[in-house]
């Protein structure tokens, strides 16, 4: 066996093999492909019990930049060309997902990140190892620092992969979110001749179609797909190269320019090195930025899911303009009570997202000098967005919005009941008769399509043909001159 690892036998008779590192020596089971430093991250940040496994984005991000950094220092002649082809071949094979499971560090943990850094080393190289056909663990034919880190650091390695993963979760997201926007709009249009009440501050304002309502919410939430787009791009901006502190040190002065060479190619996207790498290794206000985007979408979703609720409230003593599907029973007491379960639980996800936005904002607040520390939560806290708010949306389509029925009778009776549509017969009677109306209704407890037949101001036909809902997309031209209100 190497120098660097001894294969023994435990008590139990299980195989494992002795690592050292800085701190002493610790018995690793021969199985794993991580080693040492990992074995300690594990037994120190037993936090939330979510693995960098869970972000397989970000897994296969670390060894597309490990892999670039390796053909980046064999052709500078600083790798032997054998390692890299392992260590390659090893990255290779995490990106088509296998050896993913090794990867088990906890997702928040101090150090800046150097154990998921650490974690990546060994994995790849213990697997580049069994590629040239030795053993794990032995190490002087492939170091997880020496050849597998060779020109890295933590400081630069872990926010590049970072930023790649983001990008990349972000095309995820606006895949699902596109696909709710496409929900809404065709809700949009089945409701199309809809005629309901709009409403402002919980009041009756003026009449519109479902079709209206559902339609601005497709609107706002395409816009969101712009939003997160250009705040992605943010990320193409990387530090690789700048090694601990921007600075460069012990990397060739030609190593940043070929290595992030290296990594457009193999991820696709157009990555460019920090015009300032110092400063790019300590700033973290992509991250806020491209927080503050999702944490704007989740508080869209939430008003929407809001509206939901309020829209389908009932079913006898509530709005009840729309019908949600069916989930699950309500109540252990109450028969026959459903509750709008698929937008109570966006609700509760657009609270996490909303407060993981805050930790991002004080995790980049954090950082002192020439590095932060603390972008192990800023990793999680987005990815933990990223991925709630994509199973959201999913279950917001597929278990609400496809299955929304309107009760066309129930709007059309609010209409005509309402004080408010005095407002769209402002126009034609003028706004003193419409107010007269208004009070009139209130006081004798009519609704204002009753009083204005009652009252002779207009015909059934003129009323309906005002109130129709090609009427109500869109400003219309006077018919005829307001009627003087009478004093």
């Amino acid at each position: 066996m190497g120098k660097s690892a001894k294969l023994s036998k435990t008590i139990d008779e299980s195989t494992t093999r002795t690592e050292h590192d800085l701190l002493g020596e610790r018995e690793v089971p021969i199985e794993y492909y991580y080693g040492i430093q990992t074995l300690r991250a594990l037994e120190n940040f037993k936090i939330t019990g979510i693995p960098l496994a869970m972000f397989p984005r970000f897994v296969n991000s670390l060894a597309s930049v490990k892999m670039a950094a390796a053909l980046a220092n064999s052709e500078l002649g600083l790798l032997d060309k054998q390692i890299a082809d392992a260590i390659c071949g090893a990255c290779k094979e995490i990106k088509r997902g296998l050896l993913h499971s090794q990867f088990v560090v906890d997702m928040i943990q101090g150090g800046a990140g150097t154990s998921t850094n650490m974690n990546v080393n060994e994995v790849i190289a213990n697997r580049a190892l069994e590629i040239m056909g030795h053993q794990k663990g032995e190490y002087e034919y492939c170091h997880p620092n020496n050849h597998v880190n060779l020109s890295q650091s933590t400081n630069d390695v872990y926010p590049t992969s970072l930023k790649i993963a983001i990008i990349n979760s972000t095309d995820d997201l606006i895949e699902v979110l596109k696909d709710l926007v496409l929900a809404f709009r065709a809700k949009a249009d089945e409701f199309a001749k809809v005629i309901k009440m709009g409403r402002t501050q919980l009041q009756d304002a003026v009449p519109m179609t479902l079709g209206q309502e559902f339609h601005a919410y497709s609107v706002t939430l395409s816009e969101e797909i712009e939003r997160l787009n250009q705040n992605a791009a943010l990320f193409l901006e990387i530090n690789l190269g700048g090694t601990a502190i921007g600075t460069g040190i012990n990397a060739d002065p030609r190593y940043s320019e070929l290595a992030v060479k290296h990594l457009r190619k193999i991820t696709g996207l157009e990555l460019k090195i920090a015009p300032d790498l110092v400063e790019a290794t300590q700033d973290t206000g992509a991250f806020v930025i491209y927080s503050s985007a999702i944490k704007r979408l989740a508080v869209k979703l939430s008003k929407i899911s809001n509206d939901l609720r309020l829209l389908s409230s009932g079913p006898r003593t509530g709005i009840n303009e729309i019908n949600l599907p069916p989930m699950q029973p309500g109540s252990t007491i109450m028969p026959g009570k459903v509750n709008p379960v698929i937008p109570e639980v966006v609700n509760q996800i657009c609270f996490k997202v909303i407060g993981n936005d805050l930790t991002v904002t004080l995790a980049a607040e954090a950082g002192q000098l020439e590095l932060n520390a603390m972008e192990p939560i800023i990793a999680f806290a987005i990815f933990d967005s990223i991925e709630m708010l994509k199973n959201g949306m999913r279950v917001l389509k597929h278990r609400c919005v496809d299955g929304i029925t309107a009760n066309v009778e129930r709007c059309r009776e609010m209409v005509e009941n309402s004080i408010g549509l005095v407002t769209a017969l402002c126009p034609v009677l003028g706004y003193d008769r419409a107010n007269s109306l208004a009070q009139e209704a209130l006081e004798k407890n009519k609704g204002v399509y009753e009083l204005v037949l009652a009252k002779k101001l207009m015909s059934r036909e003129e009323l309906d043909r005002l109130l129709s809902p090609e009427n109500m997309l869109k400003p219309q031209a006077k018919k005829r001159k307001p009627v003087k209100s009478s004093r």
